[in-house]
C-alpha cells in the first residue's frame, strides 16, 4: 500500500510500522502469559482429574495479580469473562471483575516513536498541542488529549504494538482454560462463548471498523436529547491511531454520588435509550458495559465512548428478544420455546425451558412491572448472584446447554446496563420506556433500516452478518 494517500472519511494508510499477526510475535506472547494462564489450567485439571484440593479464592487472586501486570487482550478477556455468566467459576469472576482498564501507560519515548510510525516524522506539526501523558491507558491502547490546528479538542487513541499477535496468542490460552473448565463443570458449553469473544477482540484491533461504528452511532443517536458521540477525524487517523473529538465529562459514578434522584433518573433514561434505541430500531448494541465508557458533561449530557466492541444482530434475533418478553408477560410457553429456538438454542426440554425462564424473568423483571421502581428492588447484586447460581446448578443437573453466539453479548450487555442503573439508584418506569421502543416493531422494517444505516456508515460486514443475509433474514 506504499504511496496510498488519505481518503476522505476513511483511515489513512501509512505502512511504516508493521504490527501484523506473526508467528514470532505469538511465540513471544505465549512465553509472557503461559505462567499466568497455564497455572489456572493445570490447577483446574488437577482438581478434576487428580483429586487435588484447589483453593480457588487464593488462586483466582494470584491470577488477577498476574493478569493485571500484562498489557493487551488477556486483560480485556478477563474483564469480558467477568461479565459473561458461566464463563469461569465464580471465584475467578469475582477477582477478575476487579481488574481495572486503567493499566500503566506507555511513556513519552514510546508514544513519540509510535506516532511517527503512524503519521510520519513531522507528526507534531499537525497538532497545535499534544499531551505527553496519556489521559487514559487501557488493555489494547492508550488515549492522549490533543488540540487540532483549528483549536478543536481531540482524543488520540494509539494502539500498542504487536497487538494482533497478542490477541491470537491470548485467545489460544483462553481456549485451553475454557476447555478445561468445561470438562470440570458441564453446565455450559463454552465453544460459542470463545468464538464470540475471539471475533469481537479481533474487530477491536481494526480502528477502521471502530471509526465506522462511531459514525453509525453518531447518526443513530443524532436526534436523542442529552446524548453525545465523538466525531471521527479521518485526516489524523490510521489503522492503529484513531483520532476523534474530545468530549468533556466526569465519570458517571462520580456525578451520581452527589446528584439528586431527579438527575440520576435523567441520566438513567438517557443511557437506556442510548443502548436500546440502536438495538430495537437497528439491531445494533454497544457490547462493553465498562463504566469507563461513559462520562457526564456539566449540562448532564451523557457521553458514549469507545466503539470497538459493537455487535450487529439479525432482525429475527431482535424479534426473538421481544417474543420472549411477551411470552413471560403472558405465560406463553410455546412462544418462549419459539423465541429460544429463533436465537439458536436447540433440543430444550420442558424442564430446561423453565430453568431458562427463571433467568429471563430476572433480566426482564423491571420491564414487566408497570410502575416507577429501581432496576432491582433489593438494591444489591446479591439477589442476582443467587438467581444465577441456582439457574447454573439446575442447568448442570439437566445435562448442560450450549449458548448461541448472539446470546453471549446480548446477555452480557443487559446485565452490564442493569449494573449501571443499580449504581445510579435510579427509579424509573422501565416498562413504559421499553414499550415506547417495541410497540411498533416490524422485523422487515428493522432489517431494511439496519442495512441502510450500516452501508451509510461504511461498517464492514462481519462473518456472522454475511451468514445472516441468507434465508434467516427477511
Amino acid at each position: 500500500m506504499a504511496g496510498t494517500g488519505p481518503v476522505k472519511g476513511s483511515i489513512r494508510l501509512i505502512p511504516i510500522v508493521t504490527d501484523d499477526n506473526s508467528f514470532a510475535g505469538r511465540v513471544r506472547r505465549y512465553a509472557q502469559v503461559s505462567t499466568a494462564m497455564g497455572g489456572l489450567a493445570a490447577r483446574l485439571a488437577g482438581e478434576r482429574y487428580l483429586g487435588l484440593t484447589l483453593d480457588r479464592g487464593r488462586h483466582a487472586a494470584e491470577l488477577k495479580a498476574a493478569l493485571g501486570g500484562i498489557k493487551g487482550p488477556l486483560m480485556k478477556v478477563a474483564q469480558l469473562l467477568a461479565t459473561i455468566p458461566d464463563g469461569l467459576p465464580k471465584e475467578y469472576v469475582e477477582e477478575l471483575a476487579q481488574l481495572q482498564a486503567n493499566a500503566p501507560a506507555m511513556g513519552w519515548p514510546f508514544v513519540r516513536r509510535r506516532m511517527a510510525g503512524e503519521l510520519g516524522p513531522d507528526w507534531q506539526s499537525r497538532f497545535r498541542d499534544f499531551e505527553k501523558t496519556a489521559a487514559r491507558a487501557a488493555s489494547l491502547g492508550q488515549v492522549h488529549r490533543a488540540t487540532a490546528l483549528d483549536g478543536a479538542a481531540l482524543a488520540c487513541k494509539l494502539q500498542y504494538p504487536d497487538m494482533a499477535s497478542a490477541v491470537e496468542a491470548d485467545l489460544g490460552q483462553l481456549r485451553l482454560v475454557m476447555g478445561l473448565y468445561e470438562r470440570y463443570d458441564r453446565a455450559v458449553t463454552t465453544g460459542e462463548i470463545h468464538a464470540e469473544i475471539a471475533d469481537r477482540l479481533r474487530e477491536e484491533l481494526d480502528y477502521g471498523r471502530e471509526a465506522a461504528h462511531m459514525r453509525l452511532y453518531g447518526e443513530i443517536l443524532r436526534a436523542e436529547p442529552g446524548v453525545a458521540v465523538p466525531a471521527f477525524v479521518p485526516e489524523l487517523s490510521t489503522r492503529r491511531l484513531l483520532t476523534m473529538t474530545w468530549l468533556e465529562g466526569a465519570p458517571i459514578l462520580d456525578v451520581a454520588k452527589t446528584a439528586p434522584l431527579e438527575e440520576r433518573n435523567e441520566m438513567a433514561l438517557r443511557m437506556f435509550r442510548m443502548w436500546y434505541v440502536p438495538f430495537y430500531h437497528y439491531g445494533v448494541i454497544h457490547g462493553d458495559p465498562h463504566l469507563g465508557n461513559y462520562t457526564v458533561a456539566p449540562d448532564r449530557t451523557v457521553n458514549l465512548l469507545d466503539f470497538g466492541c459493537i455487535r450487529v444482530f439479525r432482525a429475527s434475533f431482535v424479534r426473538g428478544v421481544i417474543d420472549l418478553y411477551h411470552a413471560l408477560q403472558r405465560g406463553d410457553r410455546d412462544l418462549a420455546v419459539h423465541a429460544y429456538e429463533s436465537w439458536g438454542f436447540g433440543n430444550l426440554s420442558r424442564e430446561m425451558i423453565e430453568v431458562l425462564n427463571r433467568w429471563a424473568l430476572f433480566v426482564y423483571g423491571p420491564l414487566l412491572d408497570d410502575r416507577a421502581r429501581p432496576i432491582q428492588e433489593k438494591r444489591s447484586g446479591v439477589y442476582g448472584a443467587t438467581v444465577a447460581e441456582s439457574v447454573h446448578r439446575d442447568i448442570r443437573r439437566l445435562g448442560g446447554v450450549r449458548p448461541p453466539r448472539e446470546f453471549v453479548f446480548m446477555d452480557r450487555a443487559a446485565i452490564g446496563l442493569g449494573s449501571v442503573f443499580l449504581h445510579l439508584a435510579a427509579e424509573i418506569n422501565w416498562y413504559r420506556l421499553f414499550h415506547e421502543l417495541i410497540d411498533d416493531f416490524e422485523e422487515a422494517v428493522l432489517d431494511r433500516r439496519q442495512q441502510a444505516a450500516l452501508a451509510a456508515a461504511g461498517v464492514p460486514q462481519s462473518r456472522e452478518r454475511k451468514r445472516a443475509r441468507g434465508p434467516r433474514s427477511r
